[in-house]
């Protein structure tokens, strides 16, 4: 519609930002009306119409088998649409057209903002299956004439009040014709049914919609006022009532066709289920992240023994060694960390990266500065975990042995995240300046404990590649390529 609009008409951004309201909330109109609605707005030199949005009925058969989006129209040939467009009425003259051997009633309703008409919505309503209306239908359309009117008089959509269509109730869902004072005058079974859950036991004709909603909602104290007052549908709101062990969502909209409150029309829709499936994800989502902050607790644990144990330790080496398992164990628990504020089960490992090069920095035997270069993106959980032992296991293998105590030199992460037109590969290359792999090294061989790990994580779990090859000039450079899945 942006396209369209901004190729062929004149109309300003706030213009078009009024049009997308209201195409965000006709599908109400078309529902109540059981038509088809074609939105055509005049293009820029007066002299033809453009179709720049279209909506087909839930609640009847279309009018339109074919997208009517983009269609240019010359001025006089649809003359409803003309004498609604400079006469600002809606237009119902006229004899129903024959489109494919089926009969369509064509009116015109004029779409009005600030005291100009922007276009006209064309309402299409297929006749073939015309017979006596029930009283559900006769409300539908006497609301859609409402709403219809509200549309030209420029008081509907309401401005400001943005509704999700995907998540708010429709006509089918249940609906609530109001009178001017709160009184129902008409409930569809839905409606109704949905107004058992919340434990009525009577008819909700002839009810106070306010009152009643307020009653069955529980309250310590006295009747909620303000439920009271959105529930009879003084004010377009849309808000959720729950008693009796149900949850209904209830949508108020003022009815105003000729500027004065005439009534209201309450959507609503039984959503006991939904919510409840959604609070048990909640729980769900709680528990595995109190889950991933016990691990983590845990985690520490373990390294604030092992800690404790190096500092008792006579042997250099085996000090050094319960130091490496610290710093394993540490890695892991920052995953763990990451994941216990998450809500899913993925983190983004750029941060835990940087924590992990921190984190072993704190080893430098001289003056060695690591950083990082590039994006290792939102990776999996079970991707991360190993992940983080690798580039620990790597960063202390180069910082232990590429660098003699009081050197100075440069630990570089690098991080290329996708191939040519995926990010389903994962690039990173640790690059130092140090002395240098000795001659004749082989890593896919090499017994050092840390450089196993790495293999078996990169290779067995990770399912990606290893290399430690010389650098450019002097130093070591390993490479590793693993598969991840592509970001969201």
């Amino acid at each position: 519609m942006n396209d369209l609009v901004r190729q062929h008409t004149a109309l300003s951004d706030s213009d078009l930002e009024w049009l997308h309201l209201l195409v965000s909330e006709w599908q109400l109109l078309s529902d109540l009306s059981f038509a088809d609605l074609v939105l055509w707005v005049p293009t820029l030199d007066g002299t033809r119409y453009v179709s720049v949005a279209q909506m087909r009925p839930n609640t009847g058969p279309t009018s339109y088998q074919d997208d009517m989006i983009g269609h240019l129209v010359p001025r006089g040939r649809r003359p409803l649409l003309d004498a609604a467009l400079d006469e600002g009425r809606i237009v119902r003259e006229g004899d129903p057209e024959w489109r494919e051997e089926v009969p369509v009633r064509v009116e015109s309703i004029p779409v009005r903002r600030e005291g100009r008409v922007l276009g006209v919505i064309a309402r299409n309503t297929n006749l073939l299956t015309v017979r006596t209306p029930s009283r559900l239908e006769l409300t539908y359309l006497q609301s859609a004439s409402d709403l219809a009117q509200m549309i030209a008089a420029g008081s509907f959509p309401f401005p400001g009040e943005q509704v999700d269509m995907d998540s708010s109730p429709r006509a089918g869902d249940g609906l609530v014709r109001l009178d001017a004072e709160g009184v129902v005058q008409y409930a569809s079974p839905n409606a109704l049914s949905a107004y058992h859950r919340l434990g009525l036991a009577a008819d909700l004709v002839g009810q106070h919609l306010g009152q009643i909603t307020a009653e069955l909602a529980p309250s310590r104290g006295p009747v909620d006022e303000a439920l009271v007052t959105l529930a009879s549908g003084y004010a377009p709101r849309e808000f959720e009532v729950e008693g009796n062990g149900g949850v209904i969502q209830l949508r108020a909209i003022p009815l105003k066709p000729k500027g004065t409150r005439i009534g209201s029309l309450v959507l609503l829709r039984d959503v006991t289920e939904l919510r409840r499936r959604e609070r048990e994800l909640i729980t769900k989502d709680a528990t595995i992240r109190e889950i991933h902050h016990r691990v983590k607790n845990n985690l520490q644990t373990v390294a604030a023994l092992l800690r404790l144990q190096a500092r008792r330790m006579d042997s250099d080496r085996g000090r050094e060694a319960l130091n490496e398992a610290v710093r394993r164990v540490g890695s892991i628990a920052i995953v763990h960390e990451t994941l216990s504020q998450n809500l899913d089960e993925r983190v983004q490992f750029d941060e835990i990266a940087d924590r992990v090069i921190a984190m072993v920095a704190e080893i430098s035997p001289g003056r060695v500065t690591c950083r990082r270069n590039g994006r290792f993106g939102i990776l999996d959980a079970e991707v991360a975990t190993p992940l983080s032992m690798v580039l620990t296991e790597i960063l202390q293998n180069a910082l232990e042995h590429a660098f003699a105590p009081g050197d100075e030199g440069t630990v570089e992460v690098a991080a290329v995240r996708g191939e040519p037109r995926t990010d389903a590969r994962l690039l990173i290359t640790v690059q130092d300046d140090g002395c240098g792999l000795p001659e004749g090294f082989d890593p896919q061989r090499a017994g050092n404990l840390g450089l196993q790990i790495v293999r078996t994580l990169v290779e067995g779990e990770l399912g990606g590649s290893f290399d430690m090859l010389p650098g450019a000039g002097r130093g070591t450079k390993v490479v590793l390529d693993i598969p991840v899945q592509p970001q969201k």
